[in-house]
């Protein structure tokens, strides 16, 4: 960072906080009036300083995510709030402003009348930085980008970060009509510019066609080539709901909307005319390649959710009351291909002409027959109707495929029962289903490199769980539950187009995959809960989760068995009036067992471990100070096999490489602050912190060797990485 830039930087925040010393100002006149009316309450805190941030850009990779902290040494501090209540006439009025120094501020005003109505804005903003650093020599414009091949190899370009801005601005506001009924609103508009970490990657379809190869008649040419993705977004929802509270009926019923618009409807990627192979080498990419991966890239569209919704409950009498909902909404995508820069749509086809209908119904019935026995009954029903233009979008010779339709209509049902028991235990036991109905797959639509589908699905779920409610030393809850899902006949691929039922999947062949969503599985899982007061000093609580899938397929591949584990330890102790401690430690498992035709045998293990100690108190009557040491672990482990019948090349790789290597996230962080008082209405505030990072992904810069796209840009982040922090502010209240 430049000594100008830091002039630059100091003077925004010096004006920033001039501003509101004026403002302040200005209210400490009134202040001396409103004095003299004991019912108005004026709080102005306003807070100003400087923070430093050690290491350089990588080494704040992830620490600058989404901070705003990642490119510049020195930042501002400025924050105020000014808060105004009258109890006379129940109003209140409260502006604040956060992170007014960084690039991710807020600014923000609530007013309100008890009882009577609100009003609020907001205004804030999240700039988000992508951790990996891409050096290329990408040219031209953001949605016709051309790729340069570097003939000065990796590294001989320039760097650039993917970033993107969000700016959102919320307006909102309620209206009371008397004791039981109320009108609110609001609508949240926000814009999202930038860029985005982005590539195209494809193959042509054969070597031997004409300049699809790097060499006539060869293995076909191919590329995997960097391309920032634009990102020119506004999101805008909006919601009105009127509510009625009655003494026996409540109802709420609304509107919510939201409605997404893209400026860069398509993106069509420049190849260049030189590219590596698999090795490193440079050759010539040829007309066939460059035309066949730079073909234009559709960029999501615009689209619009509407929905009109009923929610409410009634008492019946003192031991039974229900509640409900009802819900319609409507999803559109019909964008014109031609405004997105796309062509090629079947004659007479302009657009996707997508639209999705959604409706809820959802009811709940609580009883309590008897004074220890409480009764529930739940049913809701969700149907997912898409309607969207089937029309040719290809073909094959003289088969035409068209787009598919995706239905789901669910069932879902509860029944449970809840007893309590002397000594303050209480028993919980319920059953539930859930039936998902996909519809009818649409039959002229290509599935080719699906092994089997499924039209239904069907799950039960009981479980049982004894709680014990606090008391003065002990609570506690242990819960089971085992779910069993099977579902109808599988239907597997027909010929070029559509789908046929299969009632043995042995017919399929023993190479088929079934996707983990819809194939048979048994679930179990145990939570255990407990809480200590040992002491009156010393609280502990312990928490257990466990669980397990276990899948019936017709095959040795795909998903066969999935496990989880966690299990937390909380602490806090009081060590005096002025000192309090608390630490944590969790520490899970995730493991997955899975298989594939011909391949690799692969047994994926995430195990996770998460601690800390904290300890913040009173050093004396004008010094709180505090301090926390945080320790984070994550390792996914790919522990690989062979099949019984492995392709040539995957038992070579494998017995050269070992496998895949761990893929590493390891952070340990110290924090420590201090408030001084200064006096009663000033303070002075500091804030430090160290974090040591570990990073290592073999997806992507493994080794501190970048990943390597095939015209030599190379995607980079530092595997080590180590930040410095401290900031100094000086903090004045008055009311």
């Amino acid at each position: 960072m430049t000594q100008q830039q830091r002039v630059r930087e100091f003077s925004r925040t010096a004006l920033a906080l001039a501003v509101l010393a004026a403002f302040a100002g200005a209210q400490a006149q009134d202040k001396k009036e409103e004095d003299k009316k004991s019912t108005v309450e004026t709080e102005i805190t306003l807070e100003g300083g400087a923070a430093y941030v050690s290491g350089d850009a990588a080494d704040r990779a992830f620490w600058g995510q989404y901070n705003g902290m990642r490119f510049k040494d020195v930042y501002g501090i400025a924050n105020f709030d000014y808060s105004r209540r009258d109890t006379s006439t129940g109003t209140w009025l409260d502006v604040y402003g956060s992170n007014l120094g960084l690039q991710t501020r807020e600014l923000g005003a609530f007013w309100t009348r008890q009882g009577e109505w609100r009003l609020n804005a907001n205004y804030g903003e999240l700039w988000r930085v992508n951790p990996y650093t891409v050096n290329t020599g990408i040219s031209g414009s953001e949605t016709a980008p051309q790729a340069n091949y570097l003939a000065g190899g990796p590294g001989s370009s320039g760097d650039i970060n993917p970033n993107t801005k969000r700016r959102a601005i919320v307006l909102g506001g309620s209206k009371f009509f008397g004791p039981t009924w109320m009108l609110e609103g609001s609508v949240n508009s926000e814009n999202k510019n930038g860029s985005e970490l982005f590539g195209v990657g494809n193959s042509c379809p054969g070597g031997t066609a004409a300049g699809c190869s790097f060499t006539p008649g060869s293995t076909a040419g191919f590329g995997v080539l960097y391309y920032p993705k634009p990102v020119d977004y506004n999101h805008t929802q909006a919601e009105a709901r009127l509510n009625y509270a009655g003494s026996a009926l409540q109802l709420s019923g609304g509107y919510y909307g939201s409605f997404f618009s893209n400026d860069n409807g398509s993106m069509t990627p420049g190849v260049p005319g030189t590219l590596n192979n698999a090795v490193g080498q440079p050759l010539p990419a040829g007309p066939g390649v460059q035309n066949y991966i730079g073909q234009p890239l559709a960029l999501s569209p615009d689209n619009a959710f509407h929905q009109l919704d009923l929610t409410g409950s009634y008492v019946f009498s003192p031991t039974i009351r229900s509640n409900f909902k009802l819900a319609y909404g409507r999803t559109t995508q019909d964008k014109e291909f031609s405004e997105m820069g796309l062509a090629g749509a079947p004659a007479g086809v302009s657009s996707l002409n997508g639209e999705v209908n959604h409706t809820l119904a959802q009811v709940r019935v609580i009883a309590d027959p008897i004074a220890k026995l409480s009764l529930v009954g739940e049913y809701r029903y969700s149907n997912r109707e898409d309607e969207t233009s089937i029309v040719p979008f290809s073909q094959t010779g003289a088969v035409q495929y068209t787009n598919y339709r995706v239905h789901r209509e669910v069932d879902f049902g509860r029944i449970e029962a809840t007893y309590r028991f002397p000594y303050a235990i209480q028993g919980t036991a319920g059953w539930n289903f859930e039936s998902i109905n996909r519809g009818s797959f649409t039959p002229t639509a290509s599935y080719t490199g699906v092994s089997a589908l499924r039209e239904e699905t069907d799950e039960n779920t009981w479980y049982l769980q004894v709680r014990r409610n606090m008391t003065e030393t002990v609570s506690g809850l242990l819960g089971y539950s085992s779910s069993k899902r099977d579902g109808s006949n599988w239907l597997a691929p027909s010929g070029s187009v559509g789908l046929v039922e299969v009632a043995d999947p042995a017919q399929l062949g023993s190479n088929a995959i079934y996707m983990p969503t819809l194939a048979d599985r048994d679930r179990t899982k145990l939570r255990m809960l407990l809480t200590w007061t040992a002491t009156d000093a010393l609280t502990l609580q312990l928490a257990a989760d466990v669980g397990r899938d276990d899948y019936s397929i017709p095959t040795r591949y795909a998903v066969q068995e999935s496990k989880f584990d966690l299990y937390t330890l909380d602490v806090n102790y009081v060590l005096s009036d002025a000192w309090n401690m608390n630490g944590y430690i969790s520490t899970g498992t995730q493991k997955l067992h899975q298989a594939r035709p011909g391949g690799y045998v692969l047994a994926f293990d995430d195990k996770s471990l998460n601690a800390g100690i904290g300890v913040n108190g009173k050093a004396t009557e004008k010094l709180r100070i505090g301090g926390m040491l945080s320790y984070v672990s994550n390792t996914d482990t790919y522990s690989q096999g062979l099949d019984v019948n492995p392709a040539p090349g995957n038992a070579e790789l494998l017995a050269v490489t070992g496998g895949l290597p761990d893929v590493v996230y390891r952070r340990t962080e110290f924090r420590v602050f201090g408030n001084y008082a200064l006096s009663t209405r000033s303070a002075l505030r500091f804030d430090a912190a160290y974090q040591r990072l570990t990073y290592e992904d073999w997806g992507f810069a493994y080794g501190g060797t970048p990943f390597l796209f095939s015209d030599n840009t190379t995607a980079y982040i530092q595997p080590d990485q180590n930040v410095g922090y401290l900031g100094v502010s000086y903090i004045y209240s008055w009311k």
